[in-house]
Order: C-alpha cells, then sequence, then structure tokens
C-alpha cells in the first residue's frame, strides 16, 4: 500500500511539473518588465515633478518594447540566428527596426495626447526628446536580444548534454548487452565438457559420480547466480577454479599433473566474473600429454597494481589450437572490460603453451 501510494504521488508531482514551470517562467517574465516599466518611468521623468505623467506615459511605451522584444526572442533568433541564416536574419531585423520605429512612434504621439490633461503650466513633464525616448525603447530590446542569446544558447548546451547522456547510456545498453551475449557463449562451451566427464563417469558406474555432481553443482551455482554480476571477488574466482581443477583431476586420473600457485588474496580485490576460468578450460581441452601426462601449471598473484595471471599447458609437436569460441569471446570480453589497460600474450614454446593476462585492479575499496 506504501509502495503504491508513493507511486502515485510521484505521478501527482509528474503532473502538476509543467504547470509549476510555466507559472515559474510567466513570473519572471512579468518581474522583468515591471523592471522595464520603472526604467522606463526613471528614464523619461529623471528631473521631473510631475510623476503621475510619467508614470501613464511609460504605459504607452510597453506594449510596442514587449511586441519588438518578442518577435526577436521567440522568432528571428531561433529561427535565423541560431540557425546560422545571418544573412536573412540582418534582412528581417532591419524590416523589424522600421516597422517597430513607426509604432514607436505612434505610440509616442499616443502618449503625448492622452496624457496631454496631466500637464501643468503647459510645460512638457518630459526630460527626454523623441529620439532619445526611441533609443530606450531600442536599448531594451538589445538587452532582450543579449539575453535570449544566452537563455537559447543555454538551452542547446543542455539538450547536447542530454543528448550526450544518452547516447553514452545507449552505448553502455549496448555494451552491456553483448558482454551478456559473450558469458551466455562461454557458459554452455564449458558446460559441455564438464557434463561430458559427468556422463562418462555415470557409464562406469563410478563411486566418483556423486563427488563430481557436487563439485559441478557448485560451478552451477557459480555460473548460474554470480556471473550476471559486474564483479566478484577474487577469492571466490578462484575457489572455482579450485573446484574446475578437482573435477579435471578426477576425470584425467594418473595422467594429470596440476600446479596451482596462488598467494594470500586480499578479499575487497574483484574481477569479472568466469575470465580465467575459459583459459584453464582451454588448457585442458587443447592441451597434449607428454610422456603419458598434461603437465598445466596456473599462477595468479598481485604486483605493482594488477593481477597477473598465467596458464602453461604441455603442447607437444601438434600446434595447440588457439582459437575456439570461448577463447575469442574472452579476447572481445576483455577489451570490452578493459580497452587497452588489460595485456594478453599467448604462445607457444618448448612444447609448452602458454597463456599469460595482465588487468590492473579496478575495486580495491
Amino acid at each position: 500500500m506504501l509502495i503504491f501510494q508513493k507511486k502515485k504521488d510521484i505521478a501527482e508531482m509528474k503532473k502538476y511539473t509543467p504547470i509549476f514551470k510555466w507559472i515559474s517562467i510567466t513570473a519572471i517574465h512579468l518581474i522583468f518588465w515591471i523592471g522595464v516599466y520603472f526604467f522606463f518611468t526613471y528614464f523619461l521623468g529623471y528631473g521631473s515633478k510631475n510623476t503621475a505623467y510619467i508614470n501613464k506615459f511609460s504605459l504607452f511605451l510597453m506594449p510596442v518594447t514587449i511586441c519588438t522584444s518578442y518577435f526577436f526572442f521567440f522568432f528571428l533568433i531561433p529561427n535565423y540566428l541560431l540557425q546560422k541564416k545571418q544573412g536573412l536574419f540582418i534582412l528581417y531585423t532591419i524590416y523589424t527596426f522600421i516597422i517597430s520605429s513607426f509604432f514607436i512612434i505612434l505610440s509616442i504621439l499616443y502618449g503625448l495626447v492622452f496624457c496631454y490633461h496631466l500637464t501643468t503650466d503647459n510645460a512638457s513633464p518630459l526630460t527626454k526628446t523623441i529620439p532619445f525616448i526611441v533609443l530606450g525603447i531600442y536599448f531594451i530590446v538589445l538587452i532582450v536580444i543579449m539575453l535570449g542569446l544566452v537563455i537559447h544558447n543555454y538551452k542547446s548546451a543542455l539538450k547536447s548534454e542530454d543528448l550526450k547522456s544518452k547516447f553514452l547510456e545507449t552505448q553502455l545498453q549496448l555494451k552491456e548487452q553483448e558482454l551478456k551475449y559473450l558469458k551466455m557463449q562461454i557458459h554452455p562451451h564449458f558446460l559441455f565438457n564438464t557434463l561430458n566427464t559427468l556422463y562418462g563417469f555415470a557409464l562406469k558406474r563410478s563411486q566418483k559420480t556423486p563427488e563430481i555432481i557436487l563439485k559441478l553443482s557448485s560451478l552451477l551455482d557459480y555460473i548460474l547466480y554470480q556471473v550476471d554480476k559486474s564483479k566478484v571477488s577474487l577469492q571466490n574466482e578462484i575457489n572455482h577454479i579450485q573446484n574446475y581443477i578437482e573435477l579435471e583431476k578426477i576425470r584425467f586420473q594418473d595422467s594429470l599433473e596440476v600446479h596451482f600457485h596462488k598467494e594470500e588474496i586480499d578479499p575487497k580485490i574483484e574481477v569479472p566474473p568466469m575470465l580465467f576460468l575459459p583459459f584453464i578450460e582451454n588448457a585442458f581441452k587443447h592441451g597434449i600429454p607428454i610422456h603419458g601426462k598434461l603437465m598445466v601449471d596456473i599462477i595468479v598473484h598481485i604486483k605493482q597494481g594488477s593481477i597477473h595471471f598465467s596458464v602453461v599447458n604441455s603442447s607437444g609437436k601438434t600446434k595447440q589450437h588457439h582459437g575456439g569460441i570461448g577463447l575469442a569471446n574472452l579476447k572481445q570480453r576483455l577489451h570490452m572490460l578493459y580497452k587497452d589497460n588489460a595485456t594478453l600474450i599467448i604462445s607457444e614454446l618448448d612444447n609448452k603453451f602458454h597463456v599469460e593476462l595482465k588487468i590492473p585492479i579496478k575495486n580495491e575499496s
């Protein structure tokens, strides 16, 4: 019930937001034009004591000032000046000044006529001549034009930032979807080999079948519930590497010799899930036994703010397969996660296949 009420309140807020925005903008415009009106009364009445005449005469100047200013603000600036149509902007500006000058003179004449009854001793209370009045009006128009340029440029910058933010958000979503797709490709490839092992032991009715199922269930739990996370602890990744190695030891029996060297790992260090396991899987899948034994050496250690991972397996005289969906996806995944900050070196020398990976530690806090 509380959640429903919160959603209802949010919907109400969104409903009234445009109204509040319109009210605030209207209030700003009113305050501005009230300020312009007081400017006219001060500008025209400086040195005059007939405030009633000045106040009424200033009202006659407001309509033409507002119309001319808004014509520039809402039409000429956005449609021509900001659209890089300087020629048309200059042309229409000339037309506007010609037409507005006519209406300004007309407003002044009407003001003089309708305010005549407020004059005293046959002396005009205006302290400014008609040319100065016209210049005063165009001074306000010029201020509005400058404010319009500032406001429109500000809105354009906000719109540009918003578009940039949406573009980056879309790119991030695409990257996440692509990364998720790559993970989905790796998982079946990894599980297929393990299930083959389980199938072989089930056919032999081996007593080690329950142990294999238990370790496989642990790996499945890791894949199904942990791998969708962006990061897992490095220690957690190492624990599942050990489970995988135990599964392979059961499968290979005495034809496998594995050395897993790891130092004490800071529990705060995190890595993307399933980052190292596919490399180790390739070592077992494509490795070639020498003198009846498949040799695999795995090293994980921390050095100078980076995680150093290496796996070496015996490969014999036949060149080990460097491709495969898993390895190709891993290279692409590394590029997506670390760009040029990750180093992956794959080589084959002296009947040994080497994979060396160095990635930066991103999350240490």
